[in-house]
């Protein structure tokens, strides 16, 4: 017979484990569109590949932002099973949504904006560290993600395209192990900086959750706690990316822009460092969603102009969930906190 401990940890596990499979989802795209769009790897072999690569970077270097999520929006004390159990609910929701229509979504968006709500209903919302450190972050990160790409591609991309030192090369039959090769490395390194980001998503609160049920302290075991949860979370992010990938690859790899082996590696190179560097400098939840596709606009607008890029229906429908998605989070977290509490559920 399951312990009352036990079943209360295990619903919210079951829906951590749902939110990964949402994650993997979401994931796949920034992490392999650049290879995918270059013709570089098969679709059969990403999902293992980015489950594994996933993992790896929630271990190595992902206890910065499951400390944020988990501690430093809303108070940990606060972090019951019902409550967390809400939260990642309600983010699995919004990232369904999106996947279902083929959208790379922000998760760590969703998940702040789903603390943010229980975090206000309770007046103990961290400010400081939402205002002046994460909501920033969301609009500067992808800007520079979108300068650097751009400012590349104009500068080395283009003079070295029109000496030929791009395309023919690349193609050229000695040069083709190398440049794939390098594109694979790429791909692996933003998979780890999804995991060092976006696997405390889910990690993050479950960490809390598990010390309060257990009575222990966060602070001498939250990476022991993060680490088992991990262990639990990580494995779902391949089985959504089998699940939703196709789609979500096929919008991002194919139909913003075609690009060829030398911007992919600019892409993965740009959008994976700067998520790693939100990730340890500050424990910042950050989109690589976003971080990923300003850098495959600012190639293509040094590669087509931007009247050639913004036009394109994916640009256009991409913003609009992005905006769309954390509010549904937002909402949805707030109401169900709201109903919970007037049940006695947070008591």
């Amino acid at each position: 017979m399951i312990s009352p401990l036990l079943s209360h940890l295990l619903i919210p596990f079951i829906i951590a484990m749902f939110l990964a499979i949402n994650m993997g989802g979401s994931g796949t795209g920034p992490a392999f569109s650049a290879a995918y769009g270059a013709n570089v790897i098969r679709k059969s072999l990403i999902p293992g590949l980015f489950g594994l690569m996933v993992f790896l970077g929630a271990v190595i270097a992902g206890k910065g932002t499951a400390t944020t999520l988990g501690q430093e929006i809303l108070s940990p004390e606060l972090m019951s099973f019902p409550l967390v159990s809400i939260i990642l609910f309600s983010v699995s929701i919004s990232l369904l949504i999106a996947n279902l229509f083929g959208i790379p979504q922000s998760t760590s968006q969703s998940t702040v904006l789903a603390v943010v709500a229980p975090a206000m209903y309770f007046n103990e919302l961290n400010n400081e560290k939402l205002v002046f450190e994460v909501i920033p972050a969301w609009f500067i990160l992808p800007l520079f993600s979108f300068l650097i790409s751009f400012l590349l591609g104009k500068y080395i991309y283009r003079p070295m395209r029109r000496r030929g030192l791009t395309q023919s090369r690349a193609q050229n039959a000695n040069m083709k192990p190398v440049w794939d090769g390098l594109i694979m490395v790429m791909s692996l390194y933003v998979a780890f900086s999804i995991g060092s980001n976006n696997v405390a998503n889910a990690s993050g609160p479950i960490a809390s959750m598990t010390a309060n049920e257990l009575n222990i302290s966060a602070d001498k075991n939250f990476i022991l706690i993060m680490i088992l949860s991990t262990l639990l979370v990580a494995p779902n992010f391949a089985i959504g990316s089998s699940l939703f990938g196709d789609k979500i690859l096929k919008n991002t790899g194919k139909e913003i822009v075609l690009f060829g082996k030398f911007e992919a590696v600019i892409i993965s190179f740009v959008s994976a460092s700067l998520l790693l560097y939100a990730s340890i400098s500050k424990g910042i939840p950050s989109s690589l969603v976003q971080l990923n596709v300003a850098a495959i606009l600012g190639i293509g607008v040094a590669k087509l102009g931007p009247n050639n890029i913004f036009r394109k229906t994916e640009v256009r429908k991409f913003f609009l969930m992005w905006l769309i998605a954390p509010l549904i989070a937002f909402a949805l977290s707030l109401f169900l906190t709201l109903m919970a509490d007037r049940l006695g559920y947070l008591n």
